[in-house]
């Protein structure tokens, strides 16, 4: 077989682990870190840097090809994987994935994943591991048919080579104003995400989040370039339910003011509330989805928080319990489930938004752009890290690159068509 060994090398993530119920919680603010005693399992504080786990797939020409694993950045909360262990990640991959991995056909990439992700003792791998291996699996295929990680991914699910970008959406962490103003001088497609993550941020009434999306509406028409019309959209982590009250008709009637506050832009409203389980999440999201549809509103829905696995994301798309899904990559698993998950959503007529988590590394967003544009998902994620300038780099000029060899190698078919 073309794998002869399997390398683990720890790392890091791009940003930082958050003990999310905590901070929900009120724990307060001192410089970057949080005070207080961490309330979700695995945390040994609210905040911790984020670790990461490399692995290498050394094939027989010597080449090695790498992917990497990591956990969300609110790791434990909304029905999440618990806290990345390295050490842990480490051992189980050592004993139960290397093994499977040496006697994979590495040039069939779906094949290769479901061979190396069958389940331990009826228990399904962590997500971590299948996202990170998937990776190198993805990477192993490209190299051996020397070929791109979204050829393979075409060539796979049956999809047309494609020809257009995918609309790139950044997240400011907490310097608001200063990175709202570099998503919009680097005209961003989709901005800011804002992390209206506490009380605080969000406002009695959510009046601090609603002045805050009025500005940005307001920045962008001051210091854009003419023409540019990003759409605007906030992650508010749940927080018009708590504010507002937890009453579907209610959090509609919010979210169709804010809409209003903004007139001429498409606005997103990301985790509007968490219902404290996926079945309740599916049933009132599609509630919030049906008013705003009937009022014809601007404002559309996405759902993040108990919409995890690609089984998770089958449910909301069904059921219409979202306009568009955040398909978060470390908490769908592998790759391959990624590619599913956008085809699922776009045969429900449903948004298809390929995201992912501030903790992720360089390899793990390439490879997410490959996934993205194979499957023309409907926008992606600026990651890793929280520095809009680095994250809308990395994924901005992978798919630029991406695209000029696919538009290389399709003229080259012509001519010798």
């Amino acid at each position: 077989m073309q794998i002869k060994d399997v390398l683990l090398a720890p790392g890091n993530g791009a940003f930082f682990y958050d003990d999310q119920e905590a901070i929900r919680s009120g724990a307060i603010q001192d410089g970057f870190i949080y005070i207080g005693a961490p309330t979700t399992p695995g945390f040994e504080s609210i905040r911790i840097p984020a670790s990461s786990l490399s692995v290498g797939l050394v094939l027989t020409d010597d080449t090695v090809v790498w992917g990497d694993m990591m956990n969300v950045q609110y790791s434990g909360a909304g029905g999440r994987d618990p806290l990345f262990d390295t050490n842990q990640i480490s051992d189980l991959t050592s004993r139960v994935v290397a093994p499977r991995l040496l006697d994979v056909d590495a040039s069939r990439f779906r094949n290769s994943c479901a061979k190396a992700f069958e389940p331990v003792e009826h228990q399904r791998l962590p997500l971590a591991v299948e996202y990170g291996v998937s990776q190198a699996l993805l990477r192993a295929a490209a190299h051996l048919h020397r070929t791109t990680m979204a050829e393979i991914v075409c060539s796979e699910f049956n999809l047309p080579l494609p020809t257009c970008r995918v609309p790139i959406y950044c997240q400011s962490g907490d310097a608001r104003e200063i990175n709202v103003d570099k998503m919009i001088l680097k005209a961003v497609d989709v901005l800011p995400h804002g992390l209206i993550n506490s009380r605080q941020k969000f406002g009695v009434n959510g009046q601090t989040f609603v002045e805050f999306v009025k500005w940005v509406a307001t920045r962008t028409l001051e210091i854009g370039r003419p023409g540019y019309h990003p759409v605007l959209h906030f992650d508010v982590y749940g927080w018009i339910g708590l504010e507002i009250g937890m009453e579907p008709q209610r959090i509609a009637d919010f979210i169709c003011r804010v809409a209003e506050s903004v007139p001429g832009f498409s606005l997103n409203i990301e985790s509007p509330a968490d219902f404290g389980s996926t079945e309740a999440q599916v049933e009132n999201y599609a509630r919030i989805v049906s008013v705003l549809d009937n009022r014809a509103s601007s404002a559309r829905i996405v759902v993040d928080e108990r919409c995890n696995t690609l089984e998770d994301v089958r449910r909301f798309a069904e059921a219409k319990a979202a306009h568009l899904v955040q398909i978060k990559t470390p908490d769908v698993g592998s790759l391959a489930d990624t590619a599913r998950a956008v085809i699922l959503c776009k045969d429900n007529k449903v948004g298809a938004y390929v995201g992912g988590s501030c903790t992720e590394t360089d390899l793990s967003a390439q490879a997410s752009v490959h996934v993205s544009v194979a499957t023309q998902a409907d926008m992606m994620l600026a990651k890793p890290g929280m520095g809009v300038d680095e994250a809308f780099s990395i994924v901005g000029n992978e798919q630029n690159r991406l695209l000029a060899m696919l538009n290389c190698r399709r003229a080259q078919t012509e001519t010798v068509g």
